[in-house]
């Protein structure tokens, strides 16, 4: 059999189609056949065209293992690739079927399942939020009289903040329970960690740190609702706390089993001047607009990086340093059906703004969001300082324009 590499892929809205060119790329340089997985009822999908393809139910677990059965059967798969969160514990099932390198399910739930990857990283040393189980609507009012409002009830599998609620008094809670349903034995309750939220981006092979970036959040992941999702890197005369979340980020990393690959890892610095607190991580290229921003400032594909280390060990990232770069996504408080749109072309025309894509078109309908990456699309930007480049994005935001009409 040839070498070859699965590929799990879901062409959803663009999200992941330069990560999947990316992956592709490296791998064929190397000399390397990509096969890939695709969802069902996905049969056209223009990336994919002339690469060995399959298809199944990626939401059910058991039809992925069969079907990656079928594909080790007919080709030498030397690694597999899920690039979205969802798909990572069900790739790591059938790296252990067929005991091909990777995080098996053991590592992989300490990035999939927050029950787990708190307490894991609790034994590693590392401080993170207190939490409960909401077994009761009594229990969890009880939770939040100790550590006051808010607190935060989330999916304990869950990403984006999608089915995620700040809670910020007894009749929230009483709004949420209802909202929570029979379902609240797949939710996790934590408090409210007041402070400046990070995102640490890294590769890693064999154990060692190959590359990272610090990046700031400009706004409160949860309050998507409100604000423009924006982050902005740290590359530049990081202080003695910033500095700590990098020393815990691998300490985290390498406790969770991660020998080589990508994480997208999330932490926050308390205002009440505490260490450092762990957040979540995914063992996946960061979502949204995070691996282009990469792209336009560091000069490396996050996912194309991974395939690279993980089947040529002499690889190191060819990262350059550059200036700070910030990204930002796209909203509209409008809805209804789209009459007209900013396009990526007259962003991109602006001074500084080094890349940009809208996901939307003419003729779409918007409704309120539902998670913090359902928006319009996302820009990049460079600048000299976080201060700079926070400032480039409200040039940005107010070029950026939506007409709609009742849908």
């Amino acid at each position: 059999m040839n070498r070859s590499i699965l590929v799990i892929y879901r062409p959803a809205a663009g999200r992941y189609t330069a990560q999947l060119r990316s992956v592709v790329e490296a791998a064929t340089d190397l000399g390397v056949q990509p096969v890939v997985l695709l969802p069902t009822g996905w049969e056209e999908a223009p990336e994919v065209a002339g690469l060995p393809r399959y298809h199944a139910d990626l939401d059910d677990t058991a039809a992925v293992r069969a079907v990656i059965d079928t594909i080790c059967a007919e080709h030498g798969i030397e690694r597999i690739f899920p690039l979205f969160e969802g798909d990572v514990l069900p790739a790591s099932r059938s790296r252990r079927d067929h005991s091909i390198p990777g995080l098996i399910p053991d590592q992989a739930l300490n990035f999939r399942d927050k029950n787990v990857m708190h307490r894991r990283a609790e034994e590693l040393g590392v401080r993170v939020a207190r939490s409960c189980r909401p077994d009761t609507v009594n229990a969890v009012a009880e939770f939040a009289a100790e550590v006051g409002y808010p607190v935060v009830i989330k999916p304990y599998a869950g990403w984006a903040c999608g089915d995620t609620y700040r809670v910020d008094s007894r009749e929230d809670l009483d709004r949420v329970w209802e909202a929570m349903g029979d379902d609240r034995h797949e939710y996790r309750v934590e408090e409210f960690v007041r402070g400046t939220e990070f995102h640490v981006d890294s590769l890693f092979q064999n154990g060692e740190v190959v590359f990272e970036q610090l990046s700031q959040y400009t706004y409160s992941v949860l309050e998507y609702l409100d604000e423009p999702g924006g982050t902005i890197s740290r590359k530049h005369g990081l202080s003695p706390r910033e500095q700590r979340i990098l020393e815990l980020n691998a300490v985290v990393l390498r406790g969770f089993g991660l020998s080589t690959g990508v994480v997208h890892a999330e932490f926050f610095l308390p205002d009440d001047d505490g260490d450092v607190v762990f957040g979540e991580a995914g063992a996946r290229a960061g979502g949204g607009s995070i691996v282009p921003a990469i792209e336009a400032g560091r000069g490396i594909n996050l996912a194309g990086e991974w395939c690279r280390l993980e089947l040529d060990p002499d690889h190191r990232p060819p990262a350059r340093l550059g200036p700070e770069i910030g990204t930002e996504y796209l909203s509209s408080p409008k809805y209804g059906r789209i009459t007209a749109i900013t396009t990526p072309e007259e962003l991109i025309a602006l001074d500084t703004v080094l890349d940009a894509d809208v996901w939307k078109s003419v003729g779409d309908v918007l409704a309120p969001p539902t998670a913090s990456n359902d928006v319009l699309g996302w820009y990049v930007c460079e600048g000299t300082d976080f201060e700079d480049v926070r400032a480039r994005f409200k040039t940005v935001r107010d070029t950026f324009h939506v007409t709609t009409e009742q849908a």
